[in-house]
């Protein structure tokens, strides 16, 4: 067991951070829509068919935004289809996921459950077979008061005010051959260019992303990001980047994931300042992390012409959760540039929240570690000084503790997140907090267990839950806490001047 410092200095302010990085998305794939968050007839089903006990659980997780309706389902749908009268709408095929698509849930329908889960909305654009025109259409139906054909249709469909949806994406990984109609950088540029005008022309406060790169494997990246800012950066706000991680065989590796991923957005904001250069432009495009996750895409199958199979229905243990907290922690550490991250996804499909087709719900290992982040990870991410020793992985040196430090000033709490990925060690963390004054520790979560591949099942849905331990009782200006190996850690603490 190693002695590892931390010292944090209240003036040493990162960035403030913004509420959207706690966000989250649901595409048509799956069960996330059909029998994810609708299920008519099951038990806890509002008259809506929406079941209230999803949407519990995703405002618990206090998820800011959802992203919505895809992800790759995106580029082949039709946002028509989804409304007007539900037996009127068309059953399709949906040809990136080889699934039937019944519609029986629209823009109308997600708009109406995004305000019981308490959530905005991050709306998306088909930028595969859909047009920029069509683009325009669906945010005047969304958006606009009244008057045109559009914005009448919506009210005649039952909602009278508009929707006032800010954020959206226009298209969704168009840098993948997988993508439906997928474009080269610079078409794509063209096409999402000439989209964000129409869309602005309709309404000028809107926040628009286009597509980055899906991974920071791809072979056309960080070019890819380079053309298509340059085709755009005048027109757009933000760029989006993916990035999913899973275990290949090495659990030094895969908890060490967070490293990459840093690696990843430092990457992505010098592209962005490069052409912001280039551009002699005052503005800073943000950056939109609107798919993160760990997912097992080699353990895949393969469903043909279903309607809602279960796909990408991954089952989390204790080492998914704590990799995933490491992720976590690395976007806190870049709120300056990631102003937005969408978990990808909520319910069912590789998701935090999952459910039984007529039956319960449980919380997946991690469920814990995002709900940890969104409830406590809100105010001014700090820069804290750590010396902490490494260890050898794939990804390069990996500090054995990887910290994030949130101070929310209006309530005077410092939050401490740590996660250790020693897998046989604990560690002594000595804190010194002197620069906020009278220092009390309020709480202190620890999630662990002695089996890593221990999982949250429907016969055992708390195997996997983190345990609130015994707060330090004496003054914490200066102070040690024990961290334990594989771990993940919540330290609380309340100061005054």
């Amino acid at each position: 067991m190693s002695t590892i410092s931390m010292i944090v200095e209240r003036q040493f302010a990162l960035a403030k951070i913004d509420d959207r990085l706690y966000s989250s998305f649901i595409e048509h794939l799956g069960r996330a829509v059909y029998s994810g968050i609708y299920e008519p007839g099951h038990p806890t089903a509002d008259e809506r068919g929406f079941r209230k006990d999803v949407i519990e659980l995703v405002r618990d997780l206090g998820v800011t935004l959802v992203r919505y309706p895809g992800g790759n389902f995106l580029s082949g749908y039709n946002w028509t289809d989804g409304i007007g009268p539900v037996d009127r709408r068309p059953r399709r095929l949906d040809l990136a996921w080889r699934t039937i698509e019944p519609n029986l849930i629209g823009i109308d329908e997600f708009y109406e459950w995004s305000k019981m889960a308490g959530t905005g909305i991050m709306a998306a654009v088909n930028m595969g077979t859909g047009t920029p025109k069509e683009a325009g259409e669906m945010l005047e139906y969304c958006n606009f008061p009244g008057g045109t054909q559009w914005s009448d249709l919506r009210k005649k469909n039952g909602h009278a005010d508009p929707y006032g949806i800010k954020t959206w994406c226009i298209g969704n990984e168009m840098d993948g051959p997988w993508q439906i109609c997928h474009l080269d950088a610079v078409d794509y540029g063209k096409k999402a260019r000439e989209t964000a005008k129409i869309m602005k022309l309709i309404d000028d406060n809107l926040e628009l992303v286009v597509c980055g790169s899906s991974t920071s494997t791809m072979p056309t990246y960080p070019e890819w990001d380079r053309i298509v800012l340059e085709q755009t950066y005048e027109h757009i706000d933000y760029l989006s980047l993916h990035r999913y991680y899973e275990n290949l065989g090495n659990d030094r590796d895969f908890l060490a994931s967070f490293v990459d991923m840093d690696r990843f957005i430092k990457s992505v904001a010098s592209t962005v300042d490069y052409v912001k250069s280039l551009k002699r432009s005052p503005r800073t495009i943000g950056l939109s992390f609107d798919e993160w996750n760990v997912w097992y895409q080699r353990k895949q199958i393969r469903f043909d012409w279903e309607e809602a199979p279960p796909i990408l229905e991954d089952q989390y243990s204790l080492l998914d959760a704590l990799t995933f907290a490491g992720m976590g922690i690395s976007l806190i550490n870049n709120a300056d540039r990631v102003k937005i991250a969408c978990l990808a996804q909520l319910v069912n499909v590789i998701a935090p929240i999952f459910t039984k087709k007529g039956g319960g719900v449980i919380k997946q290992s991690t469920y814990y570690p995002f709900r940890d982040i969104s409830k406590f990870g809100r105010g001014l991410v700090l820069r804290p000084a750590v010396a902490s020793p490494t260890v050898e992985t794939a990804y390069g040196d990996a500090p054995v503790l990887s910290m994030a430090v949130v101070d929310d000033p209006e309530s005077e709490t410092l939050t401490v997140f740590c996660l250790n990925i020693d897998e046989k060690d604990g560690h002594r963390l000595d804190l010194d907090l002197r620069s906020f004054g009278k220092v009390s520790m309020i709480m202190r979560e620890q999630m662990t267990g002695p089996d890593p591949d221990a999982k949250n099942t429907f016969e055992s849905p708390d195997l996997v839950r983190p345990v609130a331990l015994e707060p330090i009782r004496e003054s914490c200006e200066r102070c040690s806490v024990q961290i334990e190996a594989l771990s993940w850690n919540v330290l609380r603490f309340k100061y005054t001047k």
